[in-house]
């Protein structure tokens, strides 16, 4: 759990490369989100390519940080493995999530960037990494060793607690 408690969206990162192996320990994690149906319907994208990296700024306002980024993973979802409609959606946001866990959990910074539902981000993404029709970018995940350091916060708050009815 404390994972879970520390984990912070990390924009800074040093020079520091991130592994094949503890990539490969990212991925893994991703793969154990559960899944509607258990469709498993996540495509993953590893790039290390700074023009890559930097094409994806140049069409994302909030990808910045992608400059200094060690790596980047982008979760997407294949409409072709769908066997419950939309569900994808949901199934590739916990793979990001699991992730950004296992990220903090390796020492590592990482952020989350919402690409999907926006059209002026998915298209020229999809273009960009060349996807097949059938797969959508979710999310991408800059990653890398943390350039800078954010206490935990504490977000719990009991007025959003409902029991039983609103």
């Amino acid at each position: 759990m404390n994972s879970i408690f520390k984990r912070r969206s990390i924009r800074k990162y040093t020079k520091e490369t991130v592994s094949e192996d503890t990539v490969k320990q990212l991925l893994k994690a991703g793969m154990s989100a559960p899944s509607a149906g258990n469709e498993q319907p996540w495509e993953f994208i590893v790039i290390r390519d700074k023009s890559i990296l930097q094409q994806i700024i140049d069409v994302h306002g909030y990808a910045s940080m992608l400059k200094e980024a060690a790596v980047a993973i982008v979760v997407c979802g294949d409409k072709k493995r769908e066997k419950v409609k939309d569900f994808w959606v949901q199934d590739c946001s916990a793979a990001t999530e699991n992730i950004l866990i296992e990220a903090q959990e390796l020492g590592l910074g990482a952020v989350w960037l919402g690409v999907y539902p926006v059209e002026e981000r998915v298209k020229p993404i999809e273009k960009i990494l060349k996807l097949p029709e059938s797969v959508i970018p979710l999310s991408i995940i800059s990653i890398g060793y943390p350039g800078e350091h954010k206490d935990p916060p504490n977000y719990y708050d009991e007025a959003r607690i409902h029991h039983n009815q609103w």
